[in-house]
């Protein structure tokens, strides 16, 4: 039961770091070091590194939050951690 719950946690681990990578590129990286690039394109009306800065992030974060709640479902059904 030991491993299980170890090989659980590696999973869950790499799971959230995934994530936190995907979150840090488009919050850091698209909206503050790459903003010059990206406000050469346009979105909605708005420059794309603006919308990234003031919103985009936000957005990705709802996103992650979705697919982090699935895959945490799914892995949980996989070492029989699931409520059901």
């Amino acid at each position: 039961m030991e491993n299980k719950a170890q090989a659980y946690w590696k999973r869950n681990l790499t799971l959230l770091y995934v994530l936190l990578f995907f979150w840090f590129i488009s919050s850091y990286i698209f909206g503050i070091v790459l903003v010059d690039q990206l406000n050469t394109i346009q979105m909605g009306g708005f420059k794309l590194g603006f919308w990234f800065a003031q919103q985009g992030s936000q957005y990705v974060f709802i996103v992650l939050i979705f697919i982090y709640v699935y895959k945490m479902n799914k892995l949980d059904k996989e070492f029989e951690f699931d409520e059901e």
